[in-house]
């Protein structure tokens, strides 16, 4: 194997999926057949659970994108809907394509005539079913049509906020923190996001994921057994295929210093179809695996993806939201209390909730830390502890991640702590000096 790519599809076979008790039981049928304008590589080994099923029904799509597929794509089938290289193939990525599919803004039409992005236009066909076609202000929208704040440029922004570049001992490899790594698969994402702290490489070919760029970073592990724990990211690292991340998992786990592997990843919420049984199977193999799924709005959690996120907690996968808080997406209390709970509901636990990076262009998405704070304070004490993330900010210039909560003690008196509750009662606490 020369390089590691993209999966290409190759023919229907029903597969069986692993036992779920969520809400949703689907079996997904995988493709096999591919148009016949589509140059075809060699078939990989099927790989079986070795679980039975429950349920032995087809996957169904929704009214919405059935309507959607019907409308935009007549000559495709359910199974090419279903099927995540389907889906990555017809990614939407022009203004004609667009134009066709949404009432289009006369900001965002200019954004997308101006150029000079921060980040190509990509987005798979299940997602741009989501999308409000007339409302230029839908959160899902929003973070995924190019607008013209873009291109404004406001102090403290930078291309590389987080000084990952000056981290990077091989490239590909970030290595900020003593005993931990980011590892870039590679550069690309099924769907692009407007605000992606990675926008100056995501999406422009300059991470290629070849085994000899892999291989320098594997090497780099290995001579640094500080290192324990590992972080894949990119790009997305689940759009390569099974056997492109069965080897680099392999790897991973063949270094005997590292514990803990992690995934980051947003399919679950932009292509929930990639979440395959086969898939399943492949990272079941490297346990303690976790993964962190980066989910922004409660308008994310659909059936599709919460049958996802059910195929992975089925595979012994902890499962940890990432969320980036943005203005006008998911700036406000309730919204974000809503995400939480139906991301519980699909076992998923809300991790963290991220200021947003100062990337170039990014001042229009970016709140004020208070305002994440309030909605902190807005969450702590009225709903369960389990859905109240933790509040970061991934300090500019590669100073990590640093928590922050609303003051809650008051003060001192005497030998006793002050503290206030989320009702704003004040309580004391013997704390001795």
């Amino acid at each position: 194997m020369s390089s590691i790519d993209v999966e290409q599809p190759s023919t229907i076979t029903e597969i069986e999926e692993p036992p779920s008790t969520a809400s949703y039981h689907f079996s997904l049928p995988v493709l096999t057949s591919s148009p016949a304008d589509t140059p075809r590589p060699p078939a990989e080994t099927p790989i079986e659970l070795s679980e039975p099923s429950r349920m032995s029904r087809r996957f169904r799509s929704p009214p919405q994108s059935r309507a959607f597929l019907k409308r935009f794509f007549p000559q495709a089938t359910t199974a090419d809907w279903n099927d995540w290289r389907w889906q990555s193939r017809n990614r939407i990525r022009t203004l004609a394509q667009v134009e066709k599919m949404l009432v289009l803004s006369d900001d965002e039409r200019q954004a997308m005539v101006q150029g000079g992005s921060l980040l190509p236009i990509g987005i798979t066909p299940y997602y741009m079913s989501l999308l409000d076609a007339r409302n230029a202000n839908q959160p899902l929208r929003r973070t995924v049509i190019p607008a013209t704040g873009e291109f404004v440029r406001t102090p403290g922004e930078a291309d590389d906020p987080l000084g990952e570049d000056g981290h990077s001992p091989t490239p590909g490899l970030v290595h900020r923190y003593p005993d931990r790594v980011l590892l870039l698969a590679h550069d690309f994402c099924s769907t692009y996001c407007r605000y992606c702290t990675r926008s100056r490489v995501v999406g422009h070919g300059e991470i290629l994921p070849n085994e000899t760029r892999l291989k320098k970073a594997f090497e780099y592990i290995r001579q640094t057994p500080a290192i324990r724990d590992v972080l894949i990211s990119g790009g997305d690292p689940l759009a390569l295929s099974e056997v492109k991340l069965d080897w680099i998992l392999g790897e991973l786990r063949s270094i005997p210093h590292i514990e803990f592997i992690r995934i980051g990843t947003k399919m679950p919420a932009v292509l929930p179809q990639r979440i395959t049984p086969q898939l399943c199977r492949i990272l079941r193999k490297y346990h303690p695996l976790w993964m962190s799924v980066h989910f922004l709005h409660p308008d994310e959690c659909t059936p599709e993806a919460n049958q996802a996120c059910s195929r992975l907690a089925d595979a012994g996968i902890p499962l940890g939201a990432q969320t980036v808080l943005l203005k006008g997406v998911n700036d406000d209390v309730q919204v974000m209390k809503e995400l939480n709970h139906k991301l519980l509901l699909m076992r998923v636990r809300p991790y963290y909730l991220y200021q947003c990076d100062p990337i170039s262009g990014s001042s229009h998405f970016r709140t004020s830390v208070q305002a994440g704070l309030d909605i902190l304070e807005g969450l702590r004490g009225h709903t369960t502890g389990y859905a109240v993330p933790t509040y970061v900010i991934d300090a500019p210039g590669g100073g990590g991640k640093i928590p922050l909560l609303p003051n809650y003690v008051v003060g001192r008196e005497g030998d006793d702590l002050l503290l206030r509750n989320f009702e704003g009662g004040v309580f004391r606490y013997p704390d001795p000096q």
